[in-house]
This record gives structure tokens, sequence and C-alpha cells, in this order.
């Protein structure tokens, strides 16, 4: 047991080296982390669905059918989020509606990863329909932050960030709309990655808000993120949000310098609200950056104040119109009624849960006549306004660095009953979102009781590989990463 521990807590690149070497096989590698589950999966829950006999069996073809040369993730195990289409795997977005949904394709990015050799070990946990903070909305119930389980992982991919913190998987997939990679990455003390908007198909992807959602990965460290962001971005042509954008080798990319770079530091993201642990790991990354040779620049991102309200019209309209499919008719679970429209309200009652259905009024609100140019069409302005924010400030920086999250992770329960202050939860990842920027968050040290803090730095549009690279850098100084949980 104590080596198949061992194995569990590799990063993604150093087992792929190994498997390469022929130093640790597949089945072995597969075999650590199933063991890590059993271990841990108990207290926190990280998965909505787990399949080991299908993950043992694969890995097993693996070891008995090596190429030459290993595509990128040969044998390695990986968790993949309950709103990713898998193949005959359960993909129920953490809702009863989907409860027994399995689908009959594989997503663009399950597809990737089938392609490049991975183990799916399970489908990870997550606020119902991606639609939260906490990872508690899951009709599943909630993932536990393997760092002190009484307090949440973020979300809404919290199991899919707890579970590559608790070392049950070597890295997972998540999907990001307004922050849910970043925060729960930020929350579990890994590196989380949303990519830009278009860098990565959303062909598959159960929609919450089309033009805000996307794929990305979660890992242990840049190097992982570099090495899964290869596999799953490029251009799908049955998606037409899809970039037409060559994608570079992140992984080679890592070793660009920090010297001569100027990072923008965005000063309404420094106001009221900010915990001080949160504010001084920050600054503390800051002045880590320019002891590596870069500058720093006090930039101003004045739309900022209005990103949260903006967000909440654009994405639940989006929602109102996405969710709409779901009435029990064609697939997910139906609840029987008198009559059509009897079904539909019957299944949507009992399929639902809470903060879905409110963002479904929210939206339909918004979208409704007489009310639809004073919300939604004026949300639409206020988010070119904050575009034009981002560019304004790149025209002085080549990258920003903010906080992730205000806080540090909070207590199961604590924020449930007051939505807004749960909203505020992703006060500083919205705009990046609205925006389609790329944003990647890092760990950068702990609260005084061993809580993770995290950084966010913000690129230009198809930037990734120098975010990553920033990342990169600071990890070699030996910094960021807490201790393992659990």
């Amino acid at each position: 047991m104590a080596a198949d521990s061992d194995l569990a807590r590799l990063t993604l690149h150093e087992a792929r080296d190994r498997v390469t070497a022929g130093e640790v096989t597949s089945a072995e590698l597969t075999e650590a982390c199933v063991a890590r589950i059993e271990e841990v999966e108990g207290s926190v829950h990280a998965f909505a669905h787990r399949t080991t006999d299908e993950a043992l069996a694969q890995a097993a073809a693996r070891d008995a059918a090596r190429p030459d040369p290993l595509p990128p993730l040969w044998g390695l195990p990986i968790a993949v989020k309950d709103n990713i289409c898998t193949q005959g795997l359960p993909t129920t977005c953490g809702s009863k509606l989907l409860a027994n949904f399995r689908p009959v394709y594989d997503s663009f990015v399950a597809r990737r990863l089938e392609e490049a050799g991975a183990v799916i070990l399970g489908k990870a946990n997550m606020d119902e329909f991606a639609m939260g903070s906490s990872c508690e909305n899951s009709a599943l119930g909630p993932t536990h932050n393997p760092h002190d389980l009484e307090r949440v992982p973020g979300g809404s991919s919290g199991g899919s960030a707890a579970a590559v913190a608790a070392d049950e998987c070597l890295a997972a997939l998540g999907s990001d709309t307004g922050g849910s990679i970043r925060q729960p990455a930020c929350f579990c003390g890994v590196v989380g990655l949303k990519p830009t908007y278009g860098r990565v198909s959303r062909n598959g992807l159960v929609a919450f808000a089309s033009s805000l959602d996307q794929i990305g990965p979660l890992t242990k460290d840049a190097r992982d993120a570099a090495l899964l962001l290869g596999v799953i971005a490029g251009h799908d042509p049955d998606d037409s949000t899809s970039a037409c954008q060559p994608v570079p080798n992140y992984e080679a990319a890592l070793e660009a310098e920090v010297a001569g770079l100027t990072i923008g530091i965005p000063k309404e993201y420094f106001g009221g609200g900010l915990d001080p642990a949160v504010e001084e790991a920050v600054r503390a990354a800051i002045a880590t950056y320019e002891s590596l040779g870069a500058t720093t620049v006090e930039v101003s991102l004045p739309h900022t104040e209005q990103a949260v309200a903006t967000y909440y019209l654009v994405a639940t309209a989006e929602a109102s119109s996405n969710l709409g499919r779901f009435d029990g008719i064609r697939y997910g679970v139906r609840q029987e009624g008198k009559d059509l429209l009897d079904v539909y309200k019957r299944t949507r009652e009992e399929g639902f849960g809470a903060e879905v259905k409110r963002r479904i009024m929210l939206g339909t609100f918004a979208l409704s006549a007489g009310y639809y140019d004073a919300y939604y069409g004026k949300a639409m302005a206020v988010r070119t306004l904050i575009r034009n924010d981002f560019d304004a400030a790149f025209g002085q920086c080549d990258l920003l660095l903010t906080p992730t999250a205000p806080t540090p992770p909070f207590r199961l329960g604590e924020k449930l009953d007051d939505p807004l202050t749960m909203y505020l939860s992703d006060i500083f990842t919205i705009a990046v979102s609205l925006a389609g920027l790329p944003a990647v968050s890092f760990p950068t040290g702990t609260t005084a009781a061993g809580l993770p803090l995290g950084a966010q730095l913000i690129g230009r549009h198809f930037d990734e590989a120098r975010l990553l690279a920033m990342v990169h850098a600071f990890e070699a100084t030996g910094q960021g990463r807490p201790l393992p949980a659990l």
C-alpha cells in the first residue's frame, strides 16, 4: 500500500516519464489511484460516479498494446467533470434530472483523451449544471475540501479540484463559466487554467452559458496543465465557436523568461472585502516576480464593479435558454402528468434544484418582453465595456496579476442561504470570462491555519503558454503548493 500511495502522489508528467521508461505500468498507476479513492473518498466525496472496473480494464488494455512512440497521456488515470459527455459512462451534471443519462457519444475532449491514451477513473462531482461556487448544489451531496473537511472545495468544478488535491487522480478536467475552474483550484491548492474562449471545443459539454463556458485542466503543477491543455486544445469543425488557431507546444514554452515582462496590477482588485491573508499572499507573489526580473505597473479596470451584475444577467439568460431542452421527453428523468404541459412542469419541478431554478427564473425574466433591453441588452453593452477595459490595460502591460478569490475557503453551509454573498465569491474571476480571456489560478501558500491561497494571472487572447510559463517560474522558486491534503 505504501508503494501505491507514492504512485498516486505523482504529477502527471512524472507518471508519464515513468510509464515511457517502462518503470511503472498503467495498471499500477490506476490501482494506486483506486486505492487512494477507497481510502479518502468517504470523507471527500470528489466523485459523482466512479468507473473503477472500466478504468482497470482500460489500464490493462493500455499495458497490453503499447504503441511506439507512446501518446502523451498513455495509461495515465484522470477524472472528468460530470458535465462532459463520455460515451456509455454517466453524465448527470450533478442533477436529479439526468440521473439515468449515459451519452451515446463522446465529447470532443473525451475523444482527445482516448486518442492520447488516458484512463478515466470516473466523473467528478459538481454544482448542479455548473451553477454554484461551493460544490454544495449537487444532487449527489457536497464535496469536501481535502485540506479541511469542514470547508468547501469551491465550485462548480469542486469535485475535479478536490480529486487532484487529494491525489485521487493525477489530473482532471473541469469547466469554467465565471470562475468554476479557477476558484476551486484556489481553494484546493492546485493549478487551474481557464483557456481563451474557443481554445478548447465545447462540443459535448452540457451547456450552461454558451458564450462563456470553457473546458480546462486542473492539475498539480504548471507542467501538468501544459501537458493536458496540449491534448485537449485545437480546432473542432463541429463547434462553431471553436477557434481555428494553431496549438503551440505548451510544455516546451514553460522555460520562457520572466525577466523583461511587465505585470499589471488592477487597483480595483485590492479594495474592501479582500481578506488580509489573501492580499498578503498575492503581494508576496508580486514581489517574487519582481525578484525574477519582471516589472509591475498599476492599471485600472474601471467596470469591475459592474462585472457581477453583468455576469448574472448574461449567464442566467443563456441558462434559461439552454436548460429549456430538459423536459423529460427525450432523455433524463421523466415525471408523468395529466397532459404534456403537466409532464414538463412536474419533471422540471422534481428534477431541478433550488439554485438552478433561481437562475432559470432570473434569466427568463431578463429575456421577457418589456425587460430585454433594460436588462439583457444593457448587460451586453457593459460586457463590451469590460472587454475594452482589458484591452486598454494590456496596452500598458503583458499580463495581469490579481487575487483569485476574495477569501480563503469558507465553511460548508456558510453561504448557502445568502445567494448574493455566494455570487461574490467569483468577483475576481467573472470579468475575465466576460472578456473571453485566458487565466490561470496557482497556489501562493496557505493561511496560518493551513488553508490554501491562490493568485490569478490573466493574459491576452490565446496567451496560455505565457501564463503557464509564469506559473512554472513561480513554482521553481519553491513557493506555492500547500502540503499534501489528508
